[in-house]
Parts: C-alpha cells; sequence; structure tokens
C-alpha cells in the first residue's frame, strides 16, 4: 500500500563556518511549539561548492534556508527572484521558493522595526533624526527601514567615512554622512541611536561615546546581544533613556522565513528568548 504521508518540511541556515548561529534555536523551538513536524539544520557548505547547492537547493532536499556570512551576495545572484528590500539592502539572508522559482529576500530591516515596535510601541521614526552607527549589512537594513517608516533625517557615522557615503544612495533625500570624530555633536536633538558596529560586542574593542547631548526622550538601541546589556545600553539607561536591545532584532527577522517554510506566524516569547540566550552563552 502506497502511504500519503506528507513529507516533513526541512529548511536551514546555511554558513561557513555555520555552528556559532543561533537560528537551529530559533525554529527548532517554533517546530516544537507548534507540533509541526519538520526540520531545521546548520548547512555548512566550503566556499567552493556554495554556487552549486544554491542551484540545487530543493534538490538537497530544502524547501528554503537562511543565509549567514559569507554567503548573502552568493544567495541575491542565486535567487531567480529577489524582493525589493533585498536589492536595496544589497543582500539576500532568506531563501524559499514560489511557483518552483527560488526567491530571495531580506528579512534585517523587518526584524529591526518589530524589534523596535515591540519594545517601544509609542515611539515613531516620524517624531525626528536617527543617528546611526556604522556602515556594514546592518547599517544598511536599519537605514531602509528608518527611511520607510518616515524618519526626517538619518545621520550615518562610521570609522571610514566612504564606506559611510556608499550607504547615501539608499535614503539620499534624508541621509546625513558624519565624521566619525563629530558623531557625539550628531547625537543634537536626536530621537534615536542606534550602534550597528561591532563594538562593545565580547571580544571586541568598546564603543567609546559620550551620551551628553543626546535628549533624555531619546531611544537607544544596540544590535549588540552578547552581552545583551551592553555598556552603551547600560549608560543610557542610568541617564534616563529608554533601551532596546539587540536579541529581539535577531528573533523577529527569523519569523518571516519561518513563516514562508512551515506555514505559521511564529510569536516571539519569554521562554523562546530563554532558550536563545542560553544557547548563546
Amino acid at each position: 500500500m502506497t502511504s500519503t504521508r506528507k513529507a516533513a518540511l526541512r529548511a536551514g541556515v546555511i554558513g561557513w563556518p555555520v555552528a556559532h548561529s543561533l537560528s537551529p534555536e530559533i525554529h527548532r523551538y517554533w517546530l516544537r511549539r507548534y507540533g509541526i513536524e519538520g526540520a531545521y539544520d546548520p548547512i555548512a557548505v566550503a566556499p567552493a561548492d556554495i554556487e552549486g547547492f544554491l542551484a540545487d537547493l530543493r534538490g538537497h532536499g530544502y524547501c528554503g534556508a537562511n543565509v549567514t556570512v559569507p554567503y548573502k551576495v552568493h544567495a541575491l545572484r542565486a535567487a531567480k527572484r529577489v524582493t525589493e528590500t533585498a536589492r536595496r539592502i544589497g543582500a539576500v539572508n532568506t531563501l524559499y521558493f514560489e511557483n518552483g522559482a527560488l526567491v530571495g529576500t531580506n528579512t534585517d530591516a523587518e526584524g529591526f522595526y518589530r524589534n523596535l515596535q515591540a519594545a517601544a510601541p509609542d515611539w515613531s521614526a516620524t517624531r525626528g533624526p536617527a543617528v546611526v552607527l556604522g556602515a556594514g549589512g546592518a547599517a544598511r537594513a536599519v537605514v531602509v527601514a528608518l527611511a520607510d517608516a518616515g524618519a526626517p533625517a538619518i545621520r550615518l557615522t562610521n570609522r571610514t567615512r566612504e564606506k559611510a557615503e556608499a550607504l547615501r544612495e539608499l535614503a539620499p533625500d534624508v541621509m546625513q554622512v558624519v565624521d566619525w570624530e563629530a558623531r557625539e555633536s550628531a547625537l543634537s536633538g536626536a530621537r534615536l541611536l542606534v550602534n550597528t558596529t561591532s563594538l562593545g560586542m565580547v571580544g571586541q574593542p568598546p564603543l567609546t561615546i559620550d551620551l551628553k547631548r543626546l535628549p533624555r526622550e531619546a531611544l537607544v538601541y544596540d544590535i549588540v546581544y552578547r552581552p545583551l546589556e551592553t555598556d552603551l545600553l547600560a549608560m543610557a539607561r542610568a541617564r534616563g533613556n529608554k533601551v532596546v536591545e539587540g536579541l529581539g532584532m535577531l528573533l523577529f527577522q527569523a519569523r518571516p522565513g519561518f513563516r514562508l517554510w512551515f506555514g505559521r506566524e511564529p510569536e516571539v516569547t519569554d521562554e523562546l528568548r530563554r532558550i536563545v540566550l542560553e544557547a548563546a552563552a
């Protein structure tokens, strides 16, 4: 007798190396929570094999995948169709199939903004300028999210000015590039400060910045989550600013992929935060 039982869906995260990724903890938690028969794997693919692997993702048994360093640009090239958000950010972190074609998207901007909304539901990007520290891939996602949300000005500063200038095209009407040495003066009148650099992360140099010019009503958001409370957040909290930690961005950016692969809109819960923090320790 032929079985009609539907095969379990399988997704994963592609990288090199990939053992450090917390994505399996997140998606496996949701699979258990919702009783979905599926799997989520860490997928280590050597650089020499990545183009062939992406070209035959379905043939390897996957209905989609997350993509982490160093393959986000490879995924952008491999996708038959790329969403506008991914094209603007210049990288793909989520792959899925639509009508048999491989589609690439980027969920970092959504993850950043959903986390901000969850932590500060009354805050609005339209209230005033935002200051963004850094000019890497995460900064691109943050700039796209803030520009789309109506930020009237985005003051971007980076240790290498040329990298910051390269992001101007993302929001030319509202972008202002500020020299790193002038980063503290950029805080005057700001309503949001976002650190997208690795400064302050475990094993990295500290982020040095004096917040005295930052208004007390401004939010301070650090996408670093190792440690969960960075020196920047501790300093901001001590002076009365509301703070937003970075773990939520990781969790919220995972939701669209899970929905696309497994057909369920997952929740970011306190239990999930605890599990991921324990895995990250």
